[in-house]
C-alpha cells in the first residue's frame, strides 16, 4: 500500500510533527481567513443596503428627469454620484438620464408604484451586463402641463442602484490578502513546527544514542540527564531505572557464576580426592580400614548431596517455565513437611529437631512446595549452632521454622528473598543464594506469604502462610 497515509507515516518523526503543526495551523488559519472574509462581505453588504434605503433623491431633480423623460427637455447633470436614478410609472415604463443603463423593471418594481407593497432590494444586471443592487420607493413628481399651474403626480416609483463591484472588488482584495498571509502564516508555522520538534525530540535522540550504546557495547552504566517533569523526563528516568536494573541483574548473575563456581570446586576438589584414595587403595592393594572407609563413603554421599542441591537450585531458577506454576492440587502439607524433616535431620544428625503438626490441606504444586521446605529447614540447619535446636510448628495453615543462630541483621531482611543476593556473614556457608527466592516464588503461587524475622531470645523465626482447611475437599481439589 502507497497512499497518501502510508507515505506520511514513511516520514521521519520530526518531519511528520512538523507537517501536523503546519496542517493544524492551515486549517485553523483558513477558518479565521473565511469566517474574517464572510463576516467583512455581510457588514459591508448591510452597510450597502442601509444606504440604498436611506438614499432619497430630490424632487427637483425628479421634476427635470420626468421633464426630460416626456419632453425630451436638457437635463442638468446629475449630483448623485456612483448612483444610477431610474423613474418608473405604473404602466412599466422607465425612464433614467442620458447615458445611464437602464434597470429592468419587476413585478416588484409594479407593486411599488402601485402602492401595493413597501421598496424592495433585489439585485439585477442592467443594460451594460453590470450587476445592479437596486431600491425601489415610490415618489410624487410635480409635473407642470401645458402653461397653466403644476400638477403632482403619485403614480411613479424611483428605482436607485449601485454596482455590486463597489464591494466585490475591495472583497476580492481582501481575500488576496488573507491568502497571503494565511500562506505565510503556514510557512512560518512549518518552520516552528519543525524546529519545535528537533528540539522536544532532542532528549530522544539522546535515549536513541544511549540505547544503540547499550547495543553495541553493553555498557550499562549509561545514565540519561533528565529533565523537568515532562514525558520525556519520564521516559529518560525509565531507561535509567531499566540499566541500573540490568546492571545489578548482571552482577548478581556474575556473583552467583562466582558463589557457584567456588561452591562446586569445594565439593569436587573433596571428592576427586576420596576417590583417588580408594582407587589407590584398588590399584595398591592396600585396603583401607572399614571405619576409614565408610567415612570416606559418607563424605562422598554429603558432597554429591549439596552438589546435587546446588544444581537443582540452578536448574530451578533457569527452568523457562519456573515462573508459571505446575497443575495444582490438593496436598497434605503436615505430611510434606514431615517428610522435609526426614530429610533436614539427616543433613543436620547432631541437632534436635521438635516438631508439632496439625493436619493441614492446601493447593498446590506438590514437588515444588516440599522442595520449598526443604530449603527453609537447610537454612535453619545452616546456621543452627552444633548441639542447636530447631523448633517445627504447623497449626491452621501457618507453618514456623525456628532457629537458634545467630540471626539476621534488620538492614538485611528486606533482601533476603531477593534472587542472586546472599548475606556477608553467610558467604563462607554453602549455599548459592537462590534457596529463599525460589521458597518465595513457590508459596506466592500457592497464594501463601512467606517472612522471615528475628526470633525472641535469638535465631531466626521463618513463617508460611498458606490458605487451606483442616479437611482436604471431597472431589479431591485437583485443578
Amino acid at each position: 500500500m502507497t497512499g497518501p497515509l502510508h507515505r506520511v507515516r514513511a516520514l521521519p518523526l520530526r518531519s511528520r510533527l512538523a507537517l501536523l503543526v503546519a496542517t493544524a495551523v492551515a486549517v485553523a488559519v483558513a477558518a479565521v481567513a473565511a469566517a474574517c472574509w464572510f463576516v467583512t462581505k455581510a457588514q459591508l453588504e448591510e452597510q450597502r443596503d442601509a444606504t440604498l434605503r436611506g438614499t432619497r433623491v430630490d424632487n427637483n431633480y425628479l421634476s427635470d428627469l420626468y421633464e426630460y423623460c416626456v419632453r425630451t427637455s436638457k437635463l442638468p447633470p446629475s449630483p448623485y454620484t456612483g448612483l444610477t436614478v431610474q423613474l418608473i410609472d405604473a404602466q412599466g415604463t422607465a425612464c433614467s438620464a442620458p447615458g445611464s443603463p437602464g434597470l429592468p423593471v419587476t413585478e416588484a418594481d409594479l407593486a411599488v408604484v402601485g402602492g401595493d407593497r413597501p421598496g424592495p432590494l433585489h439585485t439585477e444586471t442592467d443594460a451594460d451586463g453590470v450587476r445592479m443592487r437596486v431600491f425601489t420607493y415610490p415618489v410624487t413628481v410635480t409635473t407642470p402641463r401645458g402653461s397653466g399651474p403644476a400638477q403632482p403626480r403619485t403614480d411613479l416609483g424611483v428605482a436607485i442602484a449601485r454596482p455590486l463591484s463597489e464591494i466585490g472588488s475591495p472583497l476580492s482584495t481582501l481575500a488576496w490578502v488573507l491568502l497571503l498571509v494565511s500562506g505565510i502564516g503556514v510557512i512560518g508555522a512549518g518552520a516552528a513546527g519543525l524546529w519545535v520538534a528537533r528540539s522536544g525530540l532532542r532528549p530522544v535522540d539522546e535515549l536513541t544514542e544511549a540505547v544503540e550504546h547499550v547495543a553495541r557495547t553493553e555498557d550499562l552504566t549509561v545514565r540519561i540527564p533528565v529533565e523537568g517533569e515532562d514525558e520525556i523526563a519520564r521516559l529518560s528516568r525509565s531507561f535509567n531505572s531499566m540499566t541500573a536494573s540490568l546492571a545489578t541483574s548482571r552482577d548478581r548473575q556474575a556473583q552467583l557464576i562466582a558463589d557457584a563456581g567456588h561452591e562446586l570446586r569445594t565439593p569436587l576438589t573433596s571428592l576427586r580426592t576420596n576417590v583417588e584414595l580408594l582407587a589407590r587403595s584398588d590399584e595398591t592393594g592396600r585396603a583401607i580400614p572399614p571405619d576409614d572407609r565408610r567415612a570416606l563413603m559418607s563424605s562422598v554421599k554429603a558432597q554429591m548431596t549439596e552438589l546435587a542441591a546446588l544444581i537443582g537450585d540452578l536448574q530451578e531458577l533457569a527452568r523457562p517455565d519456573a515462573a508459571q506454576p505446575g497443575p495444582l492440587q490438593v496436598v497434605a502439607l503436615h505430611d510434606v513437611t514431615r517428610a522435609a524433616l526426614r530429610r533436614a535431620r539427616l543433613r543436620g544428625p547432631e541437632l534436635t529437631v521438635t516438631e508439632d503438626l496439625a493436619p493441614w490441606y492446601v493447593r498446590a504444586e506438590p514437588a515444588a512446595l516440599e522442595r520449598a521446605i526443604v530449603n527453609v529447614l537447610d537454612n535453619a540447619v545452616k546456621f543452627s549452632p552444633s548441639g542447636g535446636t530447631i523448633d517445627v510448628v504447623l497449626h491452621r495453615g501457618r507453618l514456623t521454622v525456628r532457629d537458634h543462630g545467630p540471626g539476621i541483621p534488620a538492614d538485611e531482611l528486606p533482601h533476603v528473598f531477593e534472587r542472586f543476593w546472599r548475606s556477608p556473614s553467610a558467604r563462607q556457608l554453602p549455599g548459592s543464594g537462590l534457596g529463599l527466592s525460589i521458597v518465595a516464588r513457590t508459596v506466592h503461587q500457592s497464594g501463601g506469604h512467606i517472612a522471615l524475622a528475628p526470633a525472641p531470645g535469638g535465631g531466626t523465626e521463618a513463617s508460611i502462610t498458606l490458605p487451606g482447611a483442616p479437611q482436604p475437599p471431597p472431589d479431591g481439589g485437583r485443578e
